[in-house]
C-alpha cells in the first residue's frame, strides 16, 4: 500500500504537558482519514507538526517518501494544502483577491486555475462581495479554496465543519467527497462531529493522550460495530433492572429510549416488563454509532 504520510514515534511537549506521546499513524494514498480524539488529545499538535508550523521534540515522519529530517522536506510540503484551526483569509478582500494573494505568497507565475478553484468550492458568483460579509460556511469553503492553490495532492482540514449550520455541514461534506473522488486528493480531517465523519471517512485514527490507540478502515469499522436494538419503553429504569438481571449489555439514552446490545426474546421481555408496569412502545434494529465505538475504545466521556 502507498502512503502519503507515516509518522514514527512523534512526541511533542509544552512545558510539563505531553501533547504527543510516541504517536505513529499511517495515511494511505487516496484516503479520507478521519482523525478522532478528545479536545487536548493532540490532533491539532500533530497537524501543526506535519505542516511545518512546529518541530517535534522527538520522532519523525515521512511525507511523500521524504523524511521530515531531510533538507528537501519543503518540497513534499508543497504538495500539501491545509486549513488549521480557522481559515486564514483576508476579511476585507473578495474571494478572488484572497486567492490571488495566495498565488503571490506561493510565488506562482500566473493566476491559472483560479476561476476553476472558485467554481469547485461554489464561490464563483460572489463577485465584489468581501469575505467579511460571507456566511461561516462560505468562509470555510474559501479557506479550503486557498488551501487548493498550488494544486496539492494532500489536504489537511482541522475541524472544517465546526460551528456550521446543517446546510453548511452538507456543503463541506460534498466538497470534501468531490475533491477526494474527482481530484484524487488524499484528505486528513479532524472533527468532533462523529456522525458526519462517519459519512466521509475511508480510514480512521483514534488518538488519546497523544497516542494513536487504533487505526482502522471504514470496512473494518463497519464489521466491528456492534448491532443493537433501539427500544422505546415507558420506563427505562424498569428496563434497566430487567436487563441487569438478564446480564445483558445496554445503554440508557433517555427516560424512554435505550440501546440493547443483544438478541432478545421479545415476547418474554415484554411480558417481564409488563409485570414491572413498563410497556414496550417500539423496537428497531440499529448499528452501534461511531461515538459509542469511540467511547468504548478509550473509555470515559466523549468530548471530541
Amino acid at each position: 500500500m502507498d502512503y502519503v504520510l507515516r509518522t514514527n514515534a512523534l512526541s511533542k511537549s509544552y512545558k510539563d504537558f505531553k501533547a504527543l506521546n510516541s504517536l505513529s499513524m499511517n495515511i494511505p494514498k487516496g484516503a479520507i482519514y478521519g482523525f478522532v480524539g478528545k479536545n487536548g488529545a493532540g490532533k491539532t499538535t500533530l497537524i501543526r507538526l506535519i505542516c511545518g508550523l512546529q518541530e517535534p521534540g522527538s520522532g519523525d515522519y515521512t511525507l511523500y517518501e521524504r523524511k521530515s529530517t531531510h533538507k528537501d522536506i519543503v518540497k513534499s510540503r508543497r504538495r500539501m494544502g491545509a486549513v488549521v484551526e480557522t481559515p486564514s483569509i483576508y476579511l476585507d478582500m473578495t474571494a478572488e483577491d484572497n486567492l490571488k494573494q495566495q498565488y503571490r505568497i506561493l510565488g506562482l507565475p500566473s493566476f491559472d486555475g483560479l476561476t476553476d478553484i472558485l467554481k469547485l468550492v461554489g464561490l464563483e458568483n460572489t463577485g465584489k462581495k468581501t469575505s467579511k460579509n460571507f456566511s461561516l460556511g462560505m468562509r470555510q469553503r474559501l479557506g479550503i479554496a486557498i488551501a487548493l492553490v498550488g494544486d496539492p495532492d494532500f489536504l489537511v482540514l482541522d475541524e472544517p465543519a465546526n460551528g456550521l449550520d446543517p446546510q453548511g455541514i452538507i456543503e463541506i461534506r460534498e466538497l470534501i467527497l468531490k475533491l477526494n473522488r474527482e481530484q484524487q486528493i488524499t484528505v486528513l480531517i479532524s472533527s468532533h462531529i462523529l456522525d458526519e465523519l462517519f459519512r466521509l471517512a475511508t480510514h480512521y485514527g483514534f488518538i488519546d493522550g497523544g497516542t494513536i490507540v487504533k487505526e482502522i478502515s471504514a470496512e473494518e469499522l463497519e464489521a466491528a460495530l456492534r448491532k443493537c436494538v433501539r427500544m422505546e419503553v415507558t420506563n427505562t429504569k424498569a428496563l434497566a433492572r430487567i436487563l441487569d438481571e438478564l446480564n445483558i449489555d445496554y445503554k440508557i439514552l433517555t427516560d424512554t429510549l435505550a440501546d440493547v446490545y443483544a438478541k432478545v426474546n421479545v415476547s418474554h421481555l415484554a411480558a417481564t416488563l409488563a409485570k414491572e408496569g413498563c410497556e414496550v412502545i417500539s423496537m428497531q434494529e440499529r448499528d452501534e454509532s461511531l461515538e459509542s465505538y469511540y467511547v468504548n475504545l478509550i473509555g470515559g466521556g466523549c468530548h471530541v
